[in-house]
């Protein structure tokens, strides 16, 4: 077991499985020293942010679509702690009319990963309010990130 792995278990964390994929695409793709993950959405939480759902449950689910971009990595690199750092992440908050605090929903998935990662998991970031999202979900998050060769 790696560090990163032990720092999630500390945590009390257990990656969710690898999600199935909704369309003809790859859950990570690498180029160089920069994987991108697919886009990774909160299967469990449905709704609007700002309407139905609050702001703490757009936080838990961009949270949740964050743990389902580290286990993809996770399944792309064998262990997380061949990541050196997190680079960019973007988050899209399915946002009922007028919400416009999508950044904390946003920070379920920022505060997950320095918690995880530390300063290794600060990162430069996005978080888009959309209309709609796959399945109703309301967070889908996908990530950037460096690794060592």
């Amino acid at each position: 077991m790696g560090q990163i792995e032990r720092r999630l278990q500390e945590l009390g964390i257990q990656l969710p499985p690898i999600p199935n994929s909704l369309g003809n695409y790859l859950p990570t793709r690498r180029a160089g020293n920069l994987v991108y993950t697919s886009g990774q959405g909160s299967r469990a939480i449905i709704g609007y942010v700002g309407g139905d759902l609050t702001i703490e449950q757009g936080y838990a689910a961009a949270r949740e679509a964050c743990l389902h971009c580290l286990a993809c990595l996770q399944a792309e690199l064998g262990t997380l702690d061949n990541i050196d750092h997190v680079f960019k992440v973007l988050g899209f908050i399915r946002s009922a009319p007028g919400f416009t605090l999508q950044p904390a929903a946003m920070n379920g998935a920022s505060d997950l990963l320095v918690a995880v990662f530390g300063d290794a998991g600060r990162h430069a970031r996005s978080a888009i309010g959309v209309n709609e999202l796959p399945e109703g979900i309301a967070a889908e998050v996908e990530m950037i990130v460096v690794v060592r060769e």
